[in-house]
């Protein structure tokens, strides 16, 4: 995939429906072990499935990987949780 004019390109690596690698991501908006939600450069990427961990994140990279069995991906707009302003980690250090 090509770069986006001011922007990380995103990529998207799984393997077997378990390990993967997540390139162009911008913030973590929240997870569990059952739901990771990522604002990417493409807009919010939810990923269910279970016992999801996030092994690596390099928000300066724009990069995370993870391990779990990966039931379902899904896109949507990230406009409204760019309007609220708040990372994950500015609400977590209040």
């Amino acid at each position: 995939m090509d770069e986006k004019a001011g922007g990380r390109s995103h990529r998207l690596l799984f393997h077997d429906r378990g390990s993967g690698n997540l390139t162009g991501i911008q913030d973590v908006v929240s997870f569990d072990e059952n739901q990771v939600v990522l604002d990417t450069e493409m807009g919010l990427l939810t990923i269910k499935g279970k016992e999801l961990h996030l092994s690596r994140l390099s928000l300066e990279k724009g990069e995370v990987d993870m391990e779990g069995t990966i039931d379902s991906l899904a896109y949507s707009s990230n406009e409204s949780y760019h309007k609220s302003g708040e990372s994950l980690f500015a609400r977590l250090f209040k």
